[in-house]
């Protein structure tokens, strides 16, 4: 399968409200649009963290039943999502006219994903706000003394970066700087790490997380421990990709395709086990390591109350036409329902 270099953007001069290179604005927004995807450097995100995280998803998921951490009254939105319960849209007709040798390996329709997920909050929720379901109180498991501080240290690093990167993009995308970011106050942000049991799942070719685009703003992912991610750029070619060491991956949402009239469309992608998959799992069970394969996401999404309509030079009569204004928390509604989280 074909490979291609993903441009790299350094924040480190953005950090702390800082303006840095213009260019950085260009080289952001422009990967977005053609790509959908963009990997980025924040110096304030450390490898320890992402570690430490991976290290307590290891042990919660070899030991959750999936029932007393599950909060399905909350359409999953906090806590344990167990395996066989997130059903992603079927896009097939779309799937049929991607070229050949560019098809995913979700069936169509597709089954319902083996992956299991746990969403934690991140940031402060709106005291008063429509969407009260879609911004429930967090979940805590019981035996894990840490589990607050180590999920906040690295979610909180990560939507930092999701804030930054919005800034650029803005910038980027010939908007103020804060177009984008100011949408984010008070967002329903979640720490979304899957979780995927080699121990039941380890055949190449099993879809792990079927061909879905997120409905999000911007989804960032750290470092994972096995690889099987691909991702589908504008023009339908399919890429596996991996995060390289100190770098971050963000992929574009629905929320950020709406606010920019299509001009960014939200990233397709999909997990599934590969043969390098496999040789990971080969290795890691030799030295007595989990064979649980855990995402370092993170999803950045609009405040629920906040609508959803293209921006400034973005609002053309087309787009208007085509991305008609909803509320965030309407759109995240509607997304759940298609998806078999909420009834």
């Amino acid at each position: 399968m074909e490979t291609f270099e993903i441009p790299v953007v350094d924040l480190s001069g953005w950090v702390g409200g800082a303006q840095g290179n213009g260019d950085d604005c260009r080289k952001l927004a422009e990967a977005l649009h053609a790509f959908g995807i963009v990997l980025v450097r924040d110096p304030r995100v450390s490898e320890v963290d992402n570690n430490q995280f991976l290290d307590q998803m290891e042990k919660y998921y070899a030991q959750s039943d999936g029932v007393k951490d599950a909060r399905p009254e909350f359409s999953y939105q906090v806590g344990v999502t167990p395996e066989g319960t997130e059903r992603p849209r079927a896009h097939c007709e779309r799937i049929s006219q991607l070229p050949d040798g560019h098809r995913p390996l979700t069936l169509c329709p597709p089954e319902a994903d083996p992956k299991w997920r746990f969403f934690w909050t991140i940031g402060p929720r709106p005291a008063v706000t429509k969407y009260q379901q879609l911004n429930p109180p967090p979940v805590v498991p019981e035996g894990f003394e840490n589990w607050s501080t180590i999920m906040d240290a690295w979610g909180n690093k990560m939507i930092g970066a999701l804030e930054t990167v919005s800034r650029l993009c803005a910038i980027g995308l010939g908007l103020d700087e804060e177009a984008i970011s100011t949408l984010m106050h008070e967002g329903p942000h979640l720490l979304a790490p899957t979780g995927s049991n080699f121990d039941k799942f380890d055949s190449a070719g099993t879809v792990l997380a079927g061909y879905h685009y997120d409905f999000n703003l911007l989804t960032i992912h750290g470092k994972s421990r096995y690889p099987g991610l691909s991702v589908w750029l504008r023009d339908g070619r399919k890429m596996p990709v991996s995060v390289p060491d100190g770098c971050l991956l963000v992929q574009a949402g629905k929320q950020l395709e709406r606010l920019t009239g299509g001009h960014v469309l939200a990233g397709f992608h999909e997990v599934a086990v590969s043969q390098a998959t496999i040789e990971t799992m080969r290795k890691r069970k030799q030295e007595g390591q989990s064979l649980w394969r855990i995402s370092s996401t993170c999803f950045g999404h609009v405040a629920s109350d906040q609508v959803l309509r293209p921006l400034g030079k973005f609002a053309t009569e087309e787009a208007l036409a085509q991305y008609p204004s909803i509320t965030a928390g309407d759109m995240m509604q509607e997304e759940l329902k298609a998806i078999n989280l909420a009834a």
